[in-house]
């Protein structure tokens, strides 16, 4: 029965061409997509079992192609496509809308006072860092103490900021300036050891070549423009809509209703832009050989001297 389904399907690859932004858009409406927060642990392990036979050469017996491909999305939006590893749950890119629509819903309601600001940052910037950490290239571990490091400048550093921008920036767009400055700061903060060691880089073939420290520069970059990205529409157009919500007699008389219609408004904003904005860059990221640290590149030459681009997974 096995035989029913062609075992030369390349799962190890999105079902969509990368190199479109079109394809890279619709590889990740399935991967954030918030029903997968909702899967159970034994959905993800029998998609992590399917994937996994597969891989190897085996497929479940009566299993469709169309099956196949949802194993393999489920898998993806719950493991570390790197270490394997079940991602914790808030910190999945499946979690993202119902996440950041409840923070941010929040940020834009509560931005009036210090304390305020203070609170929703601090809190936002505690979730991003879960999410940072969570979605990091390569499959290196950071010990205790270095992820503590991490935390605590990053947040501190994304908190200053937002109340330093409180000062000078036109108080509904605080939360957007803040956020934005922020995760220049939160992102290579949580991945400061690929900064400092290197990810891992690969040939065409995912034939590891070694570790680099300009691939992960790259990286991170990308993600900072992409997690900036996500959050100008679901930041800059609430506070739009909803200061010309408050001049209506009907807010003006249930003015209880100014959250709910906030983290409404977020929400429908990042179910596009969360999967529009991570397909910015393919996630599996590339660069010349000679754009790597000249030791690396000496290395490459002599054990893979065909290889002129080398790729990276770059996360999230």
């Amino acid at each position: 029965m096995s035989g029913e389904l062609s075992l030369n399907i390349n799962i190890k690859e999105p079902r969509w061409d990368q190199g479109t932004f079109m394809g890279r858009a619709k590889h990740f409406f399935m991967v954030t997509d918030p029903r997968n927060v909702l899967l159970s642990a034994e959905t993800l392990e029998e998609a992590r079992v399917i994937v996994e036979d597969y891989r190897a050469g085996s497929a479940k017996p009566g299993l469709t192609e169309d099956e196949l491909w949802r194993a393999k999305y489920v898998y993806d939006s719950a493991f570390h496509p790197d270490t394997g590893e079940k991602m914790v749950v808030v910190g999945r890119m499946s979690a993202q809308v119902p996440m950041n629509m409840s923070i941010t819903g929040c940020m834009l309601t509560f931005y009036r006072t210090t304390p305020a600001v203070v609170f929703w940052q601090w809190v936002n910037q505690s979730f991003n860092a879960v999410v940072n950490y969570t979605n990091r290239s390569g499959d290196a571990p950071m010990t205790v103490n270095q992820l503590g490091v991490a935390y605590v400048s990053a947040t501190t550093g994304a908190v200053v900021t937002a109340l330093g921008l409180n000062l000078f920036v036109y108080f509904r767009f605080v939360p957007f300036a803040a956020v934005a400055a922020a995760n220049c700061i939160n992102i290579p903060f949580m991945r400061q050891r690929e900064l400092k060691y290197g990810i891992p880089v690969t040939d065409e073939n995912d034939n590891r070549l070694g570790e680099s420290p300009n691939a992960a520069k790259q990286a991170i970059m990308q993600v900072v423009v992409s997690r900036i990205g996500m959050a100008v529409p679901a930041m800059a157009i609430p506070p739009v809509i909803m200061n010309a919500l408050e001049k209506r007699a009907f807010m003006k008389r249930f003015p209880i209703l100014n959250a709910p219609v906030q983290v409404g408004l977020v929400g429908l904003c990042l179910v596009f832009a969360t999967p529009l904005c991570c397909a910015l860059f393919p996630q599996k990221s590339s660069m010349s050989v000679s754009g790597l640290e000249a030791e690396l590149q000496e290395t490459i030459r002599k054990t893979s001297p065909n290889t002129t681009t080398v790729y990276f997974n770059k996360g999230l």
